[in-house]
């Protein structure tokens, strides 16, 4: 007989996951509110990271006036100042992107051999789930193992509440049908900064609202600065070490209080639009868990193993629920390894050292592994070294300077534990560097790979071996 597999959710960790169960032979059924893809296809990393297409494409613009490539008979200055970006058609696009991914996913899993429920379903027990379809019937349905992949939504404070046409959080920007005058972005994390800057690059005056020093606090701090650069380039302006305390919808816009993180030296920033990134809360709540004895944090996370199981036999749990590292990559690792554990089948452990991720600013910002923060931290010992793109011939080429190349590396054995990478193509750059701290590789086995030239890769084995003769001297 088959084993049931019912999973709530359709994000990258529920559908993942079903894909994974279907193919091994499994009885699956998800359960979704939406379509499938979840907040991540739907709302959030597909439609942000194509808006950012749109804003990259400006700036190819304004980097084709350097490279000799001119506006033919336009008369202007440069082909920048002669471009402009329709907000209304951008919006448009992305939401089309994102339903065309969603209906894909779709189509993939009812092909795989699964069955799809739009609905909303809570569990009434540690092997049942209840659903209440969009016509409003109800039915139960057996799972020998349940999957909860609810994803989160964006965190909504008590001083404002997002109407979809002046206040926005990431699940309602998608509304704008026209350019904003000036768009106040508070939050400076890697939601926000996105945003921040696509906005900025399509003309739009941005006043970025950030608590900390410098943006990007979770990402490498000579990334983030590199970053602030570039923003302050394309006439962003950063309101540092300032938290928003209230919002307020005028007549003819919004305006928003802030004030330094003790309270002090408060004032009122104006703007036509705000956009709140202030985090993201686990989608949680009313889906029964507590009542089958599901483990869940203060915050509403759901607590899993290092194979996703919950502290109920029959349950597991994947993605943004569980209150890990928010990435859709992570969600669809938890969900895989989750039904291969469940269906008894070999599974390492998530390594949650050699998790990548990237940040889709322009440059973008990859990382792999351990920041120099948590190496210092935890006494590791560890060199590390920087090589800037600003001596690469192809960065010189496409006029694409701006950004380095960073390995972390262990004393005496030379094992690549972190990297940072601040490239236009940072996400595809950090590959070889992501499978090196996977792999526990040293500098010198990374060194020693061919790399093509003239390219932006050959930065990365370049850094390695000057890694590896700085290691070398050191031990001489």
């Amino acid at each position: 007989m088959k084993p049931s597999i019912v999973i709530l959710g359709g994000g990258p960790g529920g559908y993942e996951a079903a894909l994974v169960a279907a193919e091994q032979g499994a009885d699956v059924t998800v359960v979704s509110a939406e379509g499938l893809g979840g907040n991540s296809v739907l709302w959030d990393c597909v439609p942000s990271k194509a808006m950012v297409v749109s804003s990259v494409a400006m700036g190819s613009m304004q980097k084709a006036e350097r490279l000799g490539v001119h506006l033919k008979g336009d008369g202007s200055d440069n082909v920048a100042s002669a471009t402009e970006a329709d907000i209304g058609e951008v919006m448009d696009r992305v939401r089309r992107l994102g339903l065309s991914q969603s209906a894909d996913i779709e189509s993939n899993v009812e092909a795989a051999g699964a069955r799809i429920i739009r609905g909303w379903g809570r569990l009434a027990g540690p092997d049942t789930v209840e659903v209440t379809a969009e016509d409003g019937t109800a039915t139960a349905h057996h799972g020998d193992v349940v999957l909860v992949a609810t994803g989160s939504t964006p965190r909504i404070l008590p001083f404002f509440e997002p109407d979809g046409e002046r206040v926005f959080t990431s699940r309602e920007l998608f509304n704008l049908t026209s350019k904003p005058d000036r768009l106040i972005v508070v939050g400076s994390g890697v939601t926000g900064a996105e945003y921040a800057q696509a906005f900025a690059k399509m003309g739009v005056d941005v006043h970025l609202v950030s608590s900390r020093d410098v943006i990007l606090p979770s990402e490498d701090t000579d990334a983030a600065r590199v970053l602030e650069g570039e923003f302050e380039r394309w006439g962003m302006t950063i309101h540092r070490r300032r938290r928003a305390g209230d919002c307020d919808v005028t007549g003819e816009g919004v305006r928003v209080k802030i004030a330094a993180p003790d309270g002090t030296e408060e004032e009122w920033i104006e703007g036509s639009h705000v956009l709140f990134c202030v985090g993201q809360v686990p989608a949680s709540r009313g889906l029964g868990l507590e009542s089958a004895g599901v483990d869940i944090d203060e915050h509403g996370f759901v607590q899993v193993d290092a194979v996703s199981r919950t502290n109920i036999r029959t349950v597991y749990a994947a993605g943004d629920v569980t209150g890990r590292i928010m990435l859709a990559s992570v969600a669809a690792m938890q969900g895989r390894n989750a039904m291969y554990h469940a269906l008894g089948m070999a599974v390492a452990p998530l390594r949650w050292d050699a998790v990548a991720a990237c940040v889709f600013t322009s440059p973008q910002v990859a990382t792999v592994g351990k920041s120099g923060e948590e190496i210092a931290a935890e006494e590791l010992g560890a060199d590390t070294l920087r090589l800037n793109f600003a001596g690469n011939p192809r960065a010189k080429m496409e006029e694409a300077t701006v950004g380095f190349v960073k390995i972390h590396a262990l004393k005496g054995s030379g094992t690549v534990v972190g990297a940072t990478v601040v490239a236009d193509n940072a996400s595809d750059l950090i590959t070889p560097l992501s499978v090196a701290v996977h792999h526990r590789l040293s500098v010198s086995q990374v060194a020693q790979a061919f790399a093509i030239y003239p390219s932006m890769g050959g930065s990365t084995a370049e850094a390695a071996r000057q890694l590896m003769g700085l290691q070398a001297g050191a031990s001489a």
